[in-house]
């Protein structure tokens, strides 16, 4: 179970990690089921990062990886074809979105929205993991 207070320190990590790559981003914490813990969106952040964030977070808790490698599950004839707009924009086939776990179980997962490079919100979602993986 990732607690509040930890959230709340993944999200510092994140946004260090941002600033440190001279960007400013929204990451979002969720639980195992998708459902948000904790959110926060720099000053500055593109206007569609927290819903970029929230989408990326859900989709690799909803499915156990990282939101970048669904993208090949979700071309044409592919299972997760059109899943982002099955579910609304719940679900979102760009990186950024990485599972949590623990024991090899999610947990819950982090995602992180507003670089131009999207390997950037990886970096950021990362330095998030190490904080609720410790």
């Amino acid at each position: 179970m990732i607690t509040l207070a930890k959230a709340k320190e993944a999200l510092e990590a994140s946004e260090s990690k941002a600033k440190e790559l001279g960007i400013t981003v929204s990451t979002a914490i969720v639980d195992e089921h998708g459902v948000l813990l904790a959110f926060s969106r720099m000053d500055g952040a593109l206007n569609i990062s927290p819903r970029f964030s929230q989408a990326k977070a859900h989709t690799a808790a909803a499915l156990g990886m990282a939101s970048a490698d669904v993208a090949e599950y979700a071309e044409e004839g592919k299972p997760f074809m059109g899943v982002n707009t099955f579910f609304a924009g719940d679900w979102m086939v760009i990186a950024g979105g990485l599972p949590v776990k623990s024991n090899g179980k999610v947990t819950g997962a982090v995602g992180v929205g507003g670089s131009m490079d999207v390997k950037q919100d990886v970096e950021c979602a990362q330095e998030a993991i190490k904080i609720l993986q410790s």
